[in-house]
């Protein structure tokens, strides 16, 4: 995934076609692509997992939703995806609407064919498909037609996969599998692009491309949802974070002037930091933020 290395990732080289990116439609000033409005999920008609929780995407904007693990991130795309069934979920209140239109009781891929697509954590690929293949069947809800214009525009964004279209997706590196991800979920032209975790697992060189990923894949007209445990990644492509706890929203607010509080901090300190943290000399924790913005 090095720029240097690979030939980078080029967002201007994506078509103005019928069927590219840029073909969606322009982003507007004060209107949202994705609101959602006093949303409740429960597993199991039992656990109670997202309560009450509001938020939006604004046209052409990247949204960053952090929290520890267990605050409801991962629920809340299921919510938006139509795949809580899976998962025993259902929504018990509230709302899902992409571009007014809402979103629930959708199957999975009409929700996909309404203009979302989801990377999902852990990047999902077929490691046993070669990267060709991974595209074809991601491609698969497009009319023929489109299907090898699609591909190749994929490859014209991340000339990497273009060079190792026949090899075998388990042979490529955490970088290069994480471009193949987005390319998934990029070959249907989405309206919004959900991004669950893209960082996870990757070292900190290529974390830091991933960002300049987001940026241009935003910057081609797709709106993002970014669901991520990275703050640093979080507050350096999001426009509007929003921060869950226990499976409601507990801040909200422009990255830069949240990024300087304590709130946060202590957020996850409580959570997930806490228990990672080092021991100090009387055995006392000594927190530390590794993935913190300094």
């Amino acid at each position: 995934m090095d720029e240097e290395a690979h030939g980078g990732v080029d967002a201007t080289r994506w078509p103005a076609g019928a069927h590219g990116l840029m073909s969606r439609t322009d982003p507007a000033e004060g209107h949202s692509v994705l609101e959602i409005a006093d949303l409740g999920v429960c597993y199991a008609r039992s656990v109670t997992a997202l309560r009450g929780v509001s938020l939006h995407v604004p046209d052409g904007a990247v949204v960053a939703v952090l929290g520890a693990n267990g605050a409801g991130k991962s629920t809340l795309l299921r919510a938006v995806t139509g795949t809580l069934r899976r998962h025993r979920g259902e929504v018990v209140s509230g709302e899902v609407r992409l571009r007014g239109r809402s979103l629930l009781g959708l199957a999975p891929e009409e929700v996909v064919r309404h203009g979302v697509a989801h990377v999902p954590e852990g990047r999902r690929i077929f490691g046993h498909l070669t990267v060709e293949e991974n595209l074809r069947a991601a491609g698969a809800l497009l009319p023929r037609a489109d299907r090898a214009p699609a591909r190749e525009q994929v490859y014209d964004m991340f000339p990497v996969l273009a060079g190792r279209r026949h090899d075998r997706a388990a042979l490529l590196s955490g970088g290069e599998q994480q471009l193949l991800a987005f390319g998934r979920g990029l070959i249907v032209s989405p309206t919004l692009l959900l991004l669950d975790e893209p960082s996870l697992g990757l070292a900190p060189r290529v974390v830091s491309q991933v960002g300049d990923v987001i940026r241009r894949i935003n910057a081609a007209g797709v709106s993002v949802l970014l669901v991520e445990q990275n703050v640093a990644l979080a507050f350096a492509v999001a426009r509007h974070a929003y921060v869950f706890e226990v499976g409601q929203v507990a801040l909200t607010g422009n990255p830069d002037r949240l990024k300087d509080g304590d709130q946060v901090r202590s957020l996850y300190l409580g959570h997930s930091a806490a228990r990672d943290a080092p021991v100090g000399e009387a055995g006392a924790t000594v927190p530390t933020l590794s993935r913190w913005p300094r």
